[in-house]
């Protein structure tokens, strides 16, 4: 359903409002610090990323309305230190977009999005206060899979990258071969290490081809669940347990759960 600005404006004012009772009259709502609410904004995001994956559109608004309601709850909190409101995030927001967007907004020309993305991190680098270092940019607290993809994201947009993307095969093989020695030296700690270097090419890869490895790897682990709980439903029906079956014997249930496309 389309709604029009003025509805849309509406709603956001009603619901700043609704913020603003709570914030005095609910104990619950009364009592909450940027420090108590952070816990509650990552597991709301986390819900969120859940809904985009399973593309439930229900539950995409319904996790939007809960994300939305933390940078609203952090704005208030903000504003009533007097260190910002709402309309300074949105104000902030507004600039920054508008700054690192020239090829619609000024002069600047785009025509494809990997030059917009050169574009911005050049911007971001001269911002005032922005980051230091083309990395700095990158969040300590990202998830080490996501972290490195944006790692890699980052120094391609300055030109670090393979200049053909076939050559970053050689790359991975190469550090599986480093991998499979240090094993073979029962070295752990260097297997350790050249195992990042494996998972840190294998993201690599994806990255060059144009897949998501946290999406992809989400969707592994996702059927891995569906095939894993047809096993155990079928084990459980014939009043066995997994423990006591032959690896053969699971083995065929789980091609079962393929063949039904699980």
């Amino acid at each position: 359903m389309q709604h029009s600005r003025q509805e849309q404006m509406e709603a956001f004012g009603r619901f700043l409002d609704i913020l603003d009772e709570l914030r005095e009259k609910c104990p619950w709502d009364r009592k909450q610090t940027n420090e108590s609410l952070r816990p509650n904004t990552i597991e709301e995001t986390y819900e969120l990323c859940d809904a985009l994956m399973r593309d439930d559109k229900k539950d995409i608004c319904k996790e939007l309305g809960d994300v939305l309601l933390h940078v609203a709850f952090y704005a208030k909190i903000g504003s009533e230190t007097g260190d910002f409101d709402i309309k300074d995030v949105c104000d902030c927001l507004c600039e920054k977009l508008i700054y690192r967007h020239p090829h619609v907004f000024g002069d600047k020309k785009a025509d494809t999005a990997g030059q917009v993305v050169q574009n911005w991190e050049q911007l971001k680098l001269k911002e005032k206060g922005g980051n230091k270092s083309v990395l700095s940019g990158v969040p300590a607290a990202l998830p080490t899979l996501i972290k490195a993809y944006r790692i890699q994201d980052k120094a391609r947009a300055v030109g670090f990258d393979w200049e053909e993307r076939e050559q970053v095969w050689d790359k991975v093989k190469e550090e599986i071969c480093e991998f499979q020695a240090e094993v073979a030296n029962m070295d752990h700690e260097k297997a350790e290490q050249e195992f990042g270097d494996v998972l840190f090419s294998l993201i690599n890869a994806a990255r060059l081809y144009k897949i998501n490895p946290d999406n992809a790897l989400e969707h592994t682990n996702q059927k891995f669940i569906r095939r894993f709980n047809y096993l155990e439903g079928h084990t459980l029906k014939q009043g066995r347990d997994l423990r006591d079956m032959t690896l053969a014997e699971m083995d065929n249930i789980w091609n079962e759960a393929k063949e039904k496309g699980l």
